[in-house]
């Protein structure tokens, strides 16, 4: 599964279970594979302090805006940090590649085989008007969103043969397949809806009326477009549980939108805002500097982190020409320049990305062999051979600069494929079609990337244009599959399951608002997501997304960018931080505000109330 980020805050943690099949016993957590690191007994995780003083206010900064209070479906765009709002069964730890631990869910109960799962509910679990949270919040929650959700939920839940409510605090689900060990902890991930404010109100359509919850933090204030303001609340039902010791310490956490990136840098060294995490190299290298970092009011740091790394290129979208033909889809990655690029706007900083896994014992190398040979081989006749053979590699060059070599070799793969230079463009000789398209960004800053690429594809005769769209037109765009190529970011995870399909497989491809950007309809893709849901061990898992993602490679649906394998982010020095840093990186939302250091800030000038 994906672990959300500062949007959705924690995603939860699962139990354990370690009894024979013929009976489950209740636990209080439960991992993917093998046993969850934190016992029955444990008072906190050991990436917080959980004896840090709440206070304060964090202020954060967004780009774009929003115009719907509801997270859970594709229509308008919720506000970032509408996640700290709601509660889930369970909430996983960031120290452990996939494991979740009682939150709403007191205990949890599944066999070995993992076919069903029983949730017991926390009785003093309630919603902040009062209600308490019970089986049928559960089942409602469940249902509305595999109903009336996004896409994402009826894929998710797909393998949910049925639930019911075996009293007002427990809960059942049972599973139409034996061979889905994550849904359990999928489940356990379940936002609670409540039943009694959604019956009569239309789930489906976007709303500004902050609706109920139940959550560590609810909805303050709030301007569409401009900011957001989320208050903690106080008596929040589940404020002594071992899992949320140490975190939710602000008092309020107030996000301001902006609608330029350089404006937000600016504003973030004027002290407008709190925290940052920088994602611009060039940013990161030069727009810091100056009294306030020297004198160490503000903060540049980076925080190793051993996650993985996010996957991003250029999307070319298969449903249409030309990107229908993966030989185009090939050619593309011969324009791109990373080494200048690298060299000159990123000053050296990034690495290149090759696999869906980057950073990670998930990502394929060499050629395939053992277990994940053995796992391909029914579909040679379905993939190319090369897949069997060679190495995937992205396109490189010696020299940054020197890509005369490459744009030669990205025009013989389309002359193999009957393209050929008709008055300087590209053209398919059988059709007459010429190779233009038209690149789609929301970020001007992707500009200076984009930009050199499309001049490399013109020295091969192709006509590529640029356009850049507001926020709301690219996510409508991008939704209904209204586009030539994109330049995108999947979020992956160490340990990949049901996500995959709303990510790749056929079923998804057509489905508005689904994460399958490129369009893959692949038999073998979709035989190699099933494989990654149903391992039964965390080998069998590394060998099935080796074969998924050397499937992928090979499939040619992105220009791969980059990415930075560590954590930047720049602050002002106004915090407290625990002493560990969990794998996922800088973990804000365990931060507090430091008095003396706050104080500081304030006679420096820097901080004014707000």
């Amino acid at each position: 599964m994906v672990r959300a980020g500062l949007a959705a805050v924690f995603v939860l943690v699962l139990f354990v279970v370690v009894a024979p099949l013929a009976r489950a016993e209740p636990t209080h957590a439960i991992a993917m594979h093998g046993d969850p690191k934190y016992p029955p007994d444990f008072t906190h995780f050991d990436y917080v302090n959980p004896d840090a003083p709440k206070g304060g206010t964090l202020r954060l900064a967004w780009r774009g805006g929003f115009d719907s209070l509801n997270p859970y479906i594709i229509k308008g765009r919720p506000p970032i940090g509408i996640g700290l709002t709601y509660d889930t069964l369970m909430t996983a730890s960031a120290d452990e590649p996939f494991s979740h631990y009682g939150l709403v869910a007191e205990s949890i109960e599944t066999p070995d085989d993992r076919s069903w799962v029983i949730f017991r509910l926390n009785p003093d679990a309630r919603f902040h008007d009062g209600h308490p949270i019970t089986a049928e919040d559960v089942l409602f929650s469940f249902d509305v969103l595999r109903e009336h959700g996004a896409p994402l939920y009826r894929f998710y839940y797909k393998d949910v043969d049925g639930a019911e409510a075996l009293d007002d605090h427990t809960i059942k689900f049972t599973f139409s397949t034996d061979m889905n060990r994550e849904l359990p902890l999928v489940l356990g991930q379940v936002p609670l809806l409540p039943k009694h404010y959604w019956e009569g109100r239309d789930f489906a359509e976007t709303t500004l009326e902050p609706p109920v919850t139940s959550g560590p933090y609810r909805i303050a204030d709030f301007e569409p477009g401009r900011f957001i303001r989320y208050e903690r609340v106080k008596d929040y039902w589940g404020n002594d549980l071992p899992v949320t010791a140490g975190t939710y310490n602000f008092d309020a956490i107030v996000y301001d939108y902006y609608r330029d990136e350089t404006v937000m840098v600016e504003a973030l060294k004027a002290g407008d805002y709190d925290f940052r995490s920088e994602y611009v190299a060039k940013t990161w290298a030069t727009a810091f500097d100056g009294e306030d970092l020297e004198a160490g009011r503000l903060v540049k740091r980076v925080f190793e982190t051993s996650q993985v790394a996010p996957t991003q290129g250029y999307v070319m979208n298969m449903r249409r020409p030309p990107f229908d033909d993966p030989a185009v889809r090939e050619a593309m990655a011969y324009a791109f320049d990373f080494a200048w690029a690298n060299q000159n706007l990123f000053y050296g900083s990034y690495t290149r990305t090759r696999s869906n896994f980057d950073n990670s014992e998930l990502a394929a190398t060499g050629v395939p062999e053992g277990d994940e040979l053995a796992l391909l081989e029914p579909f040679r006749d379905q993939l190319p051979p090369r897949l069997f053979t060679e190495e995937y590699n992205p396109p490189s060059v010696e020299e940054a600069g020197n890509i005369r070599s490459n744009l030669r070799r990205g025009l013989e793969i389309l002359r193999e494929a009957g393209w050929t230079v008709q008055d300087g463009v590209m053209t398919n000789a059988e059709t007459g079609q010429t190779l233009a398209f038209e690149i789609l960004l929301r970020q001007p800053s992707m500009e200076r990337l984009t930009l050199p690429y499309v001049q490399n594809l013109k020295r091969m005769g192709v006509e590529a244009t640029v356009r850049i769209v507001d926020t709301a037109q690219f996510v409508n765009r991008v939704n209904t599959f209204d586009f030539d190529m994109i330049s995108a970011i999947w979020a992956q995870s160490d340990s990949p399951g049901n996500e995959q399909r709303d990510f790749w497989s056929s079923e998804t491809a057509n489905v508005e608002g689904s994460r399958n950007l490129p369009g893959v309809t692949s038999p073998v893709v979709d035989a190699l997501v099933e494989e990654v849901i149903r391992a039964d061990s965390r080998e069998d898992l590394v060998t099935a997304v080796h074969a998924l993602d050397r499937v992928l490679q090979w499939t040619f649906y992105l220009v791969p960018h980059y990415h930075e394998e560590n954590d930047r982010v720049v602050f002002w020095n106004r915090f407290g931080i625990p002493e560990v840093t969990p794998d996922s990186g800088a973990a804000v939302m365990t931060w507090w505000i430091d008095p003396e250091k706050d104080a500081a800030l304030r006679a420096a000038g820097v901080l004014t109330d707000r």
